[in-house]
């Protein structure tokens, strides 16, 4: 079952992780690397050496899913700090696996009629 993404805790272990590794590869890198509960509602995303593919870890309560993903037309914008990981939001989740950096640089505010600048 695919988990509600908007309901977990989405992590992004930034830098390059060797996508050969499988769920007991990825699940122990969390743990020991980065001192995390791969068990505690967390959706783990990881990048290799191409910023057109990922994989995704997620336990879901009875055992582990995981995801793998290769866009056909473009990449995503991954961050580089190697040692790293980032808890993000589903905004910023969305907006990484839609080819957006993940933090927004400049916002564009809704317009309201009748003020003129």
């Amino acid at each position: 079952m695919l988990p509600d993404l908007t309901s977990v805790k989405i992590f992004i272990v930034c830098g390059r992780t060797d996508l050969r590794k499988g769920i007991e590869g990825l699940a122990t890198l969390v743990q020991e690397e980065y001192d995390l509960d791969v068990f505690d509602q967390s959706l783990f995303l990881f990048c290799g050496t191409r910023s057109d593919r990922f994989k995704a870890l997620y336990w879901d309560g009875d055992g582990f899913l995981l995801l793998y993903k290769r866009f056909e037309n473009g990449h995503m914008q991954w961050p580089h700090s190697q040692a790293e990981v980032k808890q993000l939001r589903y905004g910023q989740l969305k907006r990484l696996l839609t080819g957006l950096a993940i933090e927004e640089r400049r916002t564009i505010r809704s317009a309201r009629p009748g003020i003129i600048h």
